[in-house]
């Protein structure tokens, strides 16, 4: 039996805070981060989650965009991986300060 938990994160109280309080901007997708820059994989959220977690992405591991295009090319736990756009779209990341 598959089980699918989904984290809903309510982002209304955002205006209202300064951009620096505000952590739910902090987190975006994989396929819109900025390329060289590491990142810490917050959530696998969608269809391709399973396929992700086979492939070795998984919440809290350290991760990093390499290049952008058709396929993106990361690194994670020192393995170089392409992952489609729409794969990337279902990782979540936050950036590594």
């Amino acid at each position: 039996m598959l089980q699918i938990s989904l984290k809903i994160i309510d982002c209304s109280w955002m205006n209202q805070l300064p951009q620096d309080q505000a952590q739910c901007s902090e987190i975006i997708s994989l396929k819109h981060a900025e390329v060289g820059s590491k990142f810490k994989i917050n959530e696998l959220n969608g269809p391709g989650c399973d396929r992700l977690r086979q492939m070795g992405f998984c919440e809290n591991l350290p991760i990093q965009k390499l290049k952008d295009g058709r396929n993106l090319l990361c690194s994670v736990c020192g393995t170089k991986l392409a992952v489609s756009q729409e794969l990337a779209e279902q990782v979540m990341v936050k950036k590594v300060r």
